[in-house]
């Protein structure tokens, strides 16, 4: 796959970006302007295949001594990419403060950021631009990124949350099937463990609104139980349309409203949101807490919408654009009469994506710290996802080495699950008891109404130090039915509770208990399981269809993408995007075939989890419901399925576009595809795609955003063939 690097000539005296253009050019040039701000970044795989990333160390230097001697003014004045969102960012930058900081250099900037206090340079940030920001990280070392991150704080109003010295968690009690006991009792464990103050927040496998109201109204029980639901909010994190839509129909369900941001109109749109519409949101927002974003280095070119330059200064129209809204959030309070500021954060999810957007710990610890210098600069209450996918060059114990190098910024929380694997994201983060060894290290606490509530709760005592209850999810599941006016014997809830856990563990989902040799230590016996299920991962990531396996499939037509290999599909996935020359022809030959009779097309693709889709009778079993489903819908199904050897969900799209592209009425395509290593489960998706033949017949038009999407369908998480009806009731909605 082809990749670009930029060669920077060395700068001659006292020249800036745009002098150094003009001797090299002549003239100002776009182009060579983004490649000048990315060579200035430390090297990250993204930006080397957005084209911008410097060719070698001397090039990057120059490319930083050239942006140190430019004005921000001169910066603001030359948008590196104009569109209605970098109207909406530039709209709310204090007016007042920037005439004074667009007087400084780069350069003169970091220097300020490095040498004032805490209040001169939150003042000077109402100020700066989101470029501006962007462009001053770029020329500070980790540990300035350090030093600058450790002073400056935006504690949500209330709280200690975000507060220097203070380090908070979202709890993220996930399943593979969206069952409620499975999420409750992942409550129950961070709590025995005395963790979550942040956010009970619930990354959703179905989107549909009965489903996540479901799980809305689960976790505000919780929380309501216990007397805390003043204390931290709850969140489905599905997206904001579906969360408006429960609110809607079960009024008061919700609380804080979610939603993955990205740093472009076009960005945006793959997440099906306009400036317009998170407006509208943000103004309907007015209670105490407000809203929740989230955002990733890399998301914008992974999606096709690089537009050329880097991803820091992408990540840092993000804040911007997360600033624009808390505006709005505080602009809508203050109509309707509320005096103070809701809660209004964002947590970045650094590593979520792949190794193509960079690979190793050590990029990794430096996206999270550049995030968080940005995030904080722009007045925002951020957070960290320190995390990685199986498919990249970071350990378990990885994962640790970097959170001792991050820690000492103080970003405002972490994510916090029962192990550091998710079991339905099937991704690598910090584990509860992981928050209890950072506050170990570091002397992190937690909002102090929460460890009050700790302590009533049993599970640390009034110094600080774990009870008999610590790590005991049996014991807090005790108090829970205690305040619902359960007067069992304690024996008979402990036993109900055991019954409980052995099934949730049977979906696959962790639940930890006890410790080892310290409070901030795995149970032996699961940390053995952890591992397994990480090599198992490994194992799936890099497995390749057999020969044997796709005999077996009934009606196939096989089909490879541009894909060299699996080396070559894992670290550029666009080449699993695109299909290959003999694939284009035989789809095309396909359509003939089909002569227009086809309306919905069955793909099966390898993914990332080849070993989810040879996997015993899992398939079988899904395909041959699902088959029988759409003939009781009367659907024109394709007889043949086709096989996509190292196939990504776009691969499908191009599918789409090659059969149905111009056919009268509506078409779909069923994308079946393997997924998320790591759950301890081998699942599968399925993508369900469905437009008229005038929108496929226009390339790249059908995208994520008309997508939906069945996840973690395996024998032992999502049932085949309740998966099968799902998705046939799914279509049946879209065709």
């Amino acid at each position: 796959m082809l990749t670009l690097t930029t060669g920077i000539a060395p700068p001659v005296q006292g020249e800036d970006l745009f002098a150094y253009m003009q001797r090299t050019e002549g003239e100002f040039d776009q182009q060579l302007y983004a490649k000048l701000l990315g060579a200035a970044n430390d090297y990250k795989e993204g930006d080397e295949i957005v084209g911008v990333a410097a060719a070698d160390e001397a090039s990057r230097s120059h490319a930083r001594q050239l942006l140190a001697r430019t004005k921000l003014a001169d910066l603001d004045s030359h948008a590196i990419h104009h569109d209605d969102l970098s109207d909406y960012i530039a709209s709310v930058v204090d007016s007042a403060n920037r005439p004074t900081s667009q007087t400084l250099t780069v350069g003169q900037l970091k220097s300020f950021l490095l040498s004032a206090d805490e209040q001169a340079i939150k003042q000077a940030s109402k100020g700066l631009s989101s470029v501006a920001i962007a462009a001053v990280v770029k020329l500070m070392s980790n540990d300035e990124l350090i030093q600058v991150g450790r002073k400056v704080f935006n504690p949500l109003p209330g709280s200690n949350i975000g507060a220097r010295g203070y380090l908070s968690a979202r709890v993220q009690p996930n399943s593979p099937t969206d069952h409620i006991d499975d999420i409750a009792w992942q409550v129950f464990d961070a709590w025995s463990y005395g963790v979550g103050d942040l956010l009970l927040g619930t990354n959703p496998v179905s989107s549909e609104a009965k489903s996540v109201a479901a799980v809305e109204l689960t976790l505000q029980d919780l929380l309501k139980t216990f007397g805390i639901d003043s204390l931290m909010p709850h969140c489905v994190l599905s997206h904001i349309d579906v969360q408006a839509e429960v609110e809607q129909h079960w009024p008061g369900s919700t609380e804080l409203w979610f939603q993955s941001i990205a740093g472009s109109d076009a960005a945006n749109a793959t997440f099906d949101i306009s400036i317009e519409k998170m407006r509208q949101h943000a103004r309907s927002r007015t209670g105490r807490f407000g809203m929740y974003f989230e955002t990733g280095q890399g998301a914008d070119f992974t999606n096709g919408h690089s537009h050329g330059f880097d991803m820091v200064i992408h990540e840092s129209r993000k804040y911007g654009f997360a600033r624009a809204l808390s505006h709005d959030v505080a602009t809508a309070r203050a109509k309707a009469g509320v005096p103070d500021t809701a809660w209004v954060h964002l947590n970045d999810v650094a590593g979520f994506i792949g190794p193509e957007v960079f690979r190793s710990r050590e990029q990794l610890v430096r996206c999270c710290l550049e995030d968080i210098v940005m995030g904080k600069l722009h007045g925002l209450c951020i957070g960290l996802d320190v995390c990685s996918t199986l498919h990249m060059d970071v350990s378990l114990d990885d994962l640790d080495w970097c959170l001792d190098q991050i820690m000492p910024a103080n970003p405002a929380y972490l994510m916090a699950l029962p192990t550091k694997i998710d079991p339905m994201l099937g991704y690598l983060t910090t584990g509860y008891q992981d928050h209890v060894r950072i506050r170990e290290k570091f002397g992190y606490r937690i909002n102090d109404a929460m460890w009050q509530f700790f302590q009533q709760l049993g599970v640390v005592d009034r110094q600080g130090n774990p009870t008999e209850h610590f790590g005991d999810p049996l014991w807090v599941y005790q108090q829970y039915c205690r305040r619902k006016n359960d007067e069992r014997p304690a024996a008979e809830i402990i036993a109900e509770g055991r019954q409980k856990l052995a099934e949730i563990r049977r979906r696959g989902v962790f639940v930890a208990e006890g410790y080892g040799e310290k409070p901030s230590q795995l149970a032996p016996e699961l940390k053995a399981n952890i591992h397994r299920i990480y090599d198992d991962a490994k194992q799936s990531i890099w497995a390749e269809f057999d020969q044997k396996f796709v005999e077996s499939v009934p009606d196939v037509l096989p089909l490879a993408t541009q894909s060299a290999d699996r080396t070559d599909y894992i670290l550029h996935p666009t080449s699993g995007e695109q299909l290959s020359e003999p694939a284009l022809t035989a789809i095309e030959t396909l359509r003939d075939k089909h002569a227009g009779e086809v309306d919905v097309q069955i793909i099966v693709s390898d993914g990332l989890n080849a070993l989810a889709i040879m996997e015993s009778d899992q398939l079988a079993l899904f395909l041959s419901q699902l088959r029988q489903q759409l003939r009781k819908q009367g659907r024109k199904l394709a007889a043949q399925q086709v096989l996509v050897h190292s196939g990504r969900v776009r691969a499908g799209y191009r599918i789409g576009e090659t059969l149905f592209g111009q056919l009268p009425g509506n078409r779909a395509i069923l994308h079946v595809i393997g997924e998320r290593p790591g759950t301890g489960h081998r699942t599968f998706s399925t993508y369900i795609t469905a437009a008229a033949g005038s929108v496929w017949g226009e390339p790249n038009a059908v995208d994520h955003n008309i997508t939906k999407v069945v996840s973690g369908i395996a024998k032992t998480a999502l049932e085949p063939k309740k998966a099968a009806n799902d998705v046939a009731r799914l279509l049946a909605g879209m065709i």
